[in-house]
């Protein structure tokens, strides 16, 4: 891909090929591919050749190396943006010469696709790695292998929800580290509100998709997409938002084992949040006490 696709944006020889919108537009594409491809090449793979006799320890290399793979979260962010540049110019004369030099059954975006499969396929091996690796030298390290995979994974299905926010003013980045997002059914009870709003507040709940910051979380509707492949991705187009500062936190609301409450100001604003199922809210209700301690 890099050398019979990426290269041949830059040869004169294909110049002529190419659409004038889609010059320039090499990094949109292509992403940080180049990066994921020298850091196997050059780095990882060695590595990994070196426990050909010792496979039980492959585990330390993911270790050593784990700050690395967080260029697959850049990977991911940018594919929206590739496959939006991709769709507009999939039958471009110049796209299809290159397959055929190269003589590609499938279509370029079918290779752009691999570093977001791969990334999801090393947790799989792992797993595998590790059912074979009990009690022997090495497990421990193949279990933290594990969770730092599943840890990267977590934070690259974070990011792409975040880069799919709509109609924030600030800067999502200010916000500190996304730790946590997801659906809920939020009830809202202001105490200043009119005595009509509390009791409508009661009934009917909003859907709200939340997303929680070190220094904020954030009420966003999910708008979901008509569309293929990332155009389906949902956008989100944000409501509001509580500084953590001036959260409190309720961890058991009578009756119901999925629900928690988050207010604010001193109780001034109730939000009576709803998780999917027990273990979210405990999930959801243990990040927030971090947070606030």
């Amino acid at each position: 891909v890099l050398q019979g696709y990426a290269a041949e944006m830059d040869n004169p020889l294909m110049a002529h090929l190419i659409s004038p919108e889609l010059q320039n537009k090499k990094d949109i594409l292509f992403g940080n591919m180049e990066e994921i491809y020298h850091f196997h090449n050059r780095i990882f793979l060695r590595e990994l050749e070196n426990y050909v006799e010792y496979p039980e320890l492959v585990g330390r290399c993911f270790l050593d190396q784990m700050e690395d793979f967080q260029i697959y979260e850049k990977y991911c962010q940018n594919k929206p943006r590739s496959e939006s540049l991709w769709r507009q110019f999939s039958d471009s004369v110049f796209f299809q010469e290159c397959q055929r030099k190269l003589d590609h059954k499938l279509s370029l975006d079918s290779y752009l696709l691999k570093p977001v499969q791969r990334i999801t396929k090393y947790q799989l091996l792992l797993k595998e790695m590790l059912k074979y690796s009990k009690n022997c030298e090495g497990a421990e390290d193949l279990q933290e292998a594990l969770t730092s995979i599943l840890g990267i994974l977590k934070a690259v299905n974070d990011s792409m929800h975040q880069i799919a926010i709509t109609g924030y003013d600030g800067n999502l980045n200010e916000l500190g580290k996304l730790l946590m997002q997801g659906s809920f059914n939020v009830w809202i009870d202001h105490k200043k509100g009119h005595s009509k709003v509390k009791d409508l507040a009661r009934f009917k709940p909003m859907q709200r998709h939340l997303f929680l910051h070190e220094k904020a979380v954030l009420f966003c509707k999910k708008r979901e997409e008509n569309g293929e492949g990332y155009e389906k991705a949902p956008s989100y187009s944000y409501k509001h938002s509580l500084n953590m500062a001036a959260v409190g936190i309720t961890e058991n609301v009578k009756g119901d084992a999925k629900k928690f409450e988050i207010w604010y100001n001193a109780r001034e604003e109730v939000y009576i949040i709803q998780a999917p199922t027990p273990e979210v809210k405990a999930t959801w209700v243990n990040e927030i006490r971090k947070v606030l301690t």
